[in-house]
């Protein structure tokens, strides 16, 4: 099946006894036995939940994995992935990657003495040569936050099968909706499931799908054992979401390239980032890659009092963290959503004083780009 008619169909075949066309919320925390030793297959929904359960089954059908699995935020899901590997272990990251990110590697898993090198992959040379005999994975974010470089997920696969390193890739720019990570190789991918894939701002959750089951049972080893779960209430919200993801996604795509065009053009920005600009190092890339290129925008504009002005006078766009929502919003990264990474590093990166985020949403084209019009000239709210 097309992916849009599978993320149409996520859950709908869970419910046999009734036929409910809605996956039910099964609000419990413990379930009752049938008997002595027996068992329904759910016990206790921190280690199973019929709702959480149908999330993770159609995730890991919109992956193409083995078994996806459903945690209380995005950061749960990434620290969970972290407990694969042991002291002394290092890992390569993408060196632009969310600052939430960095600050989970960089001032908690160090502690434990896990090692990060940060590199720029969109460059497979970079990667290759960041690689030491201690190596044990790479993490990639498949499209960067916020200055949107893309990765070559199938050529970074075979360099880590080549190393034998697990690839773990952050998708959340993309979904599986525009990018199967692990039909190009990688091992794993993870998701800010609260972005693109829950689409309504309403619900804070992470994702993972796991190719292989062996991997997969680690996985949930630490899933279970952890406990950073996805409650019912919430897993059903993401599965509602992502329902109408293609639907989304289309529009948003559509959105982003009209406003990337149009500042492009402003004599007020004096750079866009953007792959589905053709000027964009990584369009091409993208167009073999991926199924589109995504809504999110990052510009600088040319004077530093612009970065205030656009975010106190935008009507539509919202000045608000977070990204991929129905909603535009629009966010300063360097004091924001990176303001853990030291300043020094992000100046070197470009996330700099005149950067500023853009996650487009699905209101009218013309409406959005007439907000940004009136807030570049400075007119009063």
């Amino acid at each position: 099946m097309n992916i849009a008619t599978t993320v149409a169909q996520i859950g709908l075949e869970r419910e046999s006894r009734t036929g409910a066309v809605t996956v039910p919320i099964y609000q419990t925390a413990t379930f009752r036995h049938p008997g002595l030793g027996q068992s329904t297959g759910y016990d206790y929904s921190r280690s199973g939940n019929p709702t959480r359960q149908a999330l993770e089954e159609g995730l890991a059908k919109l992956e193409g994995a083995s078994r996806g699995f459903a945690y209380a935020s995005g950061m749960a899901a990434i620290t969970s992935l972290m407990f694969l590997f042991q002291q002394g272990d290092h890992l390569v990251v993408t060196e632009d990657l969310y600052g939430g990110s960095y600050r989970l590697f960089e001032k908690l898993f160090q502690q434990f003495g896990l090692s990060f090198s940060y590199v720029d992959t969109s460059d497979v040379e970079l990667v290759r040569q960041a690689i030491r005999p201690n190596t044990r994975a790479l993490f990639v974010e498949s499209l960067t936050n916020p200055l949107l470089k893309v990765a070559d997920v199938r050529a970074l696969s075979e360099l880590c099968k080549a190393n034998d390193m697990l690839c773990i890739v952050d998708n959340t720019f993309l979904t599986p909706y525009l990018l199967r990570c692990l039909d190009l190789g990688a091992d794993i991918t993870v998701y800010s499931g609260s972005k693109y894939l829950a689409g309504h701002n309403d619900v804070v959750c992470g994702l993972v799908a796991v190719k292989d089951a062996t991997l997969a049972e680690k996985v949930y080893f630490h899933q279970n054992g952890a406990g950073a779960v996805l409650g019912p209430q919430d897993s059903w919200l993401t599965i509602r979401g992502i329902k109408t993801l293609g639907l989304r996604m289309d529009r948003q795509q559509k959105n982003a390239l009209a406003l990337a065009q149009w500042l492009e053009r402003h004599p007020q920005v004096g750079r866009v980032y953007y792959p589905g600009l053709t000027g964009h190092p990584g369009h091409e890339l993208m167009q073999n890659q991926c199924g589109g290129y995504g809504a999110m925008i990052a510009f600088e504009v040319t004077d530093p009092a612009l970065v205030n002005q656009l975010l106190m006078k935008t009507q539509l766009i919202s000045f608000a963290e977070s990204l991929g929502g129905v909603e535009s919003l629009i966010t300063f990264p360097q004091v924001q959503t990176h303001a853990d990474i030291e300043p020094e590093k992000l100046q070197r990166l470009g996330i700099n004083h005149l950067l500023l985020r853009l996650s487009v949403g699905i209101e009218d084209k013309d409406d959005l780009i007439a907000d940004l019009a009136q807030a570049f000239e400075g007119e009063d709210a």
